[in-house]
């Protein structure tokens, strides 16, 4: 007997709109208009972005921030070379580099000194990324006191800045003093100025990015400075995205924060970082990976910007990110991958989720091809000419994440049963699921016919309907579909 799942329009919220422009089998990102480009939030459609030629832009990526454990330069380039070619040949077109790590950082001897050497890597690094059709958003800082700040993890990049310490020959004794001093001030606009003069009309250049996590500053004052600098931004570097990030959304006191920094005018981007922690206060940050982070992209959405949204960071981290999640040791499959990159975009946001943990979770397991999957199951779809309205239903069977507009609907449809609890703690392989069947009230406009057509992501397959009627039968599937209705 087949099951029948109810579907809603009904339930539908939060106008929004979205989507691709890839073509089976072929990445439009390296072609030479896409490199010549930058990428402005549209003006046609300002929940998505677009390229300078119009053309629209889903961001693509993950974070590939600095190359671990490398120094050498020549290596290191080649590491960035490796990850930006698996990533465009798998349909991806977007990164995120750290400049304040050591491979980058170009003030790292004395305060104000800046090492031509370092910013001509820099531009390397842009030009090949260039070359494989990535744009690259680069967050300038990350540190979060001046002194006895290292590494937190092996091969990452130092949270302290020693150079600008008074006990060190720099002109500062705490990150009050960089925050809220104008000599402070001065240090990071000296900072732009370097950057601007020698990359700063590079078309790879995404976007910038103040800070990472800046919430995570052990001074006070860093609200009124990212407002502040963000103007200073808008000055420096006008052709290309301004943005600001803050820690994993994952407690209650940052509900006010994040809607805050999210409405400052000159923050182009809502930005969301989350993460699956099992010492997280939200719930929703302990468990299924889609739930984590559709609530995320619900939250910024419910703040009404007219921005775009994008969850830039998201992962699994062992309690109080303390590490990579051991689960990534069993996700050969990219379970968790495959559900943080299809929820965002199929409950609203701009593009797809971005990993952490490029190297030990994305390359250790090799699973560059989710990035292809997903651009696929999105391929032909305009999100800057689309008026998509987002919504959810929960089942007992399913969760379907659905976009809608006039001409088109897509659905990601969700196996509930199938989580990380139950692949990764319990062992347990998917289940494939049989006969499922949605009744479907006011798919399409009054009197016109859709085609429905269905993408397997994990089977890489696509598939045809007939025609659709009351009811639409879904093909075999294990953990997840794709469905496109076309009016």
């Amino acid at each position: 007997m087949k099951k029948l799942i109810w579907v809603s329009l009904g339930m539908m919220s939060l106008l929004l709109p979205g989507h691709t422009y890839r073509e089976h089998g072929r990445n439009e990102s390296n072609s030479g208009s896409f490199r010549s480009s930058y990428v402005p939030v549209s003006a046609r459609n300002p929940h998505y972005f677009e390229l300078s030629d119009g053309t629209p832009y889903v961001p693509v990526g993950l974070n590939l921030c600095w190359p671990r454990f490398i120094e050498e330069e020549a290596a290191g380039l080649a590491k960035m070379e490796m990850y930006f070619r698996q990533l465009s040949k798998n349909g991806g077109n977007y990164t995120r580099i750290w400049l304040s790590a050591p491979f980058y950082e170009v003030e790292h001897t004395h305060a104000g000194r800046f090492d031509q050497a370092k910013v001509r890597r820099i531009a390397a690094v842009l030009d090949l990324a260039g070359k494989h059709g990535v744009k690259v958003k680069l967050c300038f800082e990350n540190f979060r006191r001046l002194l006895n700040y290292p590494p937190k993890f092996p091969g990452s990049a130092p949270f302290d800045r020693p150079v600008y310490h008074t006990s060190h020959g720099g002109p500062l004794e705490d990150m009050n003093d960089y925050l809220q001093t104008e000599t402070g001030k001065k240090l990071f606009r000296d900072r732009l100025t370097f950057l601007q003069k020698h990359i700063g009309n590079h078309p790879a250049i995404f976007g910038w990015e103040l800070w990472n996590e800046m919430d995570a500053v052990q001074g006070k004052g860093w609200q009124t400075w990212t407002d502040e600098m963000l103007r200073q931004l808008e000055k420096q570097f006008p052709r290309h995205l301004h943005m600001q990030s803050l820690g994993s959304f994952d407690q209650a006191d940052k509900y006010d924060m994040y809607q805050s920094v999210c409405a400052l005018p000159d923050n182009q981007v809502a930005q969301v970082h989350r993460y699956l922690d099992p010492a997280a206060t939200l719930e929703a940050c302990k468990g299924p990976m889609d739930v984590l982070a559709a609530d995320a992209v619900g939250q910024l959405l419910s703040y009404q910007l007219s921005k775009p949204v994008i969850v830039s960071e998201i992962g699994a981290v062992e309690a109080n990110h303390a590490g990579p999640s051991k689960l990534y040791e069993k996700d050969k499959a990219g379970v968790l991958l495959h559900d943080l990159l299809f929820a965002p975009f199929f409950t609203g946001a701009a593009g797809p989720g971005q990993s952490w943990h490029w190297d030990s979770y994305v390359e250790k397991n090799n699973l560059w091809h989710h990035f292809g999957r997903f651009a696929e199951a999105i391929k032909g779809i305009n999100p800057v000419t689309e008026a998509f309205t987002p919504f959810q239903i929960n089942h007992s069977g399913l969760r379907t994440y659905g976009l809608r507009s006039k001409t088109t609907t897509l659905l990601w449809c969700r196996d509930a049963a199938n989580t990380w609890q139950m692949e990764l703690v319990a062992g347990k392989s998917p289940e494939t699921l049989k006969g499922l069947t949605l009744t479907v009230d006011s798919w399409r406009p009054e009197g016109k016919k859709a085609s429905v057509s269905f993408y397997d992501p994990w089977q890489h397959k696509w598939s045809k309907s007939t025609p659709l009627t009351a009811t639409l039968s879904l093909p075999d599937f294990s953990r997840s579909l794709v469905v496109k209705l076309s009016y």
